[in-house]
């Protein structure tokens, strides 16, 4: 019985105990999130922003790369939608945080960079960021924390897949479970004989 209430079935994921240490690990880890849920409100209030509109501005001034920012890269890089994403950059503009620019070489797109107003602001908000972020990370070694980096880049990139695989499993569970309870019941022999017999 408790076999079937295994929470994962590859052999990495489990040990003599079962899933005891993945759930442990599950736990730690939605707890540190909220913690970091919370520190991103605390940045983004301190900033007169919202959690989202702090990230995308912090993106942005933080982007390195041959070119600025685009919608389309930023979404990909919060993993978050195109259309969510351009609402809150228009907010931003309207703020005069940031400031879109035509691409030089694709008219349908632009391109996003911080102004003056959004550096200064950044600026502000980098007093009360070092001493939290310092003490969320600040036990870990260098080399713990560079495992870290890793091991979370991986993660997030493989989020996505794993939430389309349970929409798919859930649909499945769900066609399978509607099957089973539409079915009609079974006929016996014995009550075939019996109906031949009258």
């Amino acid at each position: 019985m408790l076999d079937a209430l295994l929470t994962a079935s590859k052999p990495e994921l489990l040990d003599k105990d079962g899933d005891r240490t993945l759930r442990a690990l599950l736990y730690d880890f939605f707890a540190f999130g909220r913690s970091l849920e919370a520190a991103r409100a605390k940045f983004a209030g301190y900033a007169g922003l919202s959690p989202t509109q702090y990230l995308i501005l912090i993106a942005i001034t933080h982007f390195k790369s041959d070119e600025p920012m685009g919608i389309n890269q930023l979404a990909d890089w919060l993993r978050l939608s195109g259309a969510f994403v351009t609402n809150e950059v228009n907010k931003l503009v309207s703020d005069g945080l940031i400031e879109k620019h035509p691409h030089p070489s694709d008219g349908r797109r632009v391109q996003l960079a911080v102004t003056e107003q959004g550096v200064n602001c950044l600026a502000r908000l980098a007093a009360l960021q070092r001493p939290i972020n310092d003490a969320l990370f600040g036990m870990l070694t260098r080399e713990e924390f560079k495992q870290l980096s890793q091991l979370l880049a991986r993660l997030a990139a493989n989020g996505d897949l794993a939430v389309k695989l349970a929409e798919h499993v859930e649909a499945n569970l769900e066609l399978e479970q509607h099957r089973v309870t539409s079915a009609p019941p079974a006929k016996t022999k014995g009550v075939q004989r019996r109906r031949g017999s009258r």
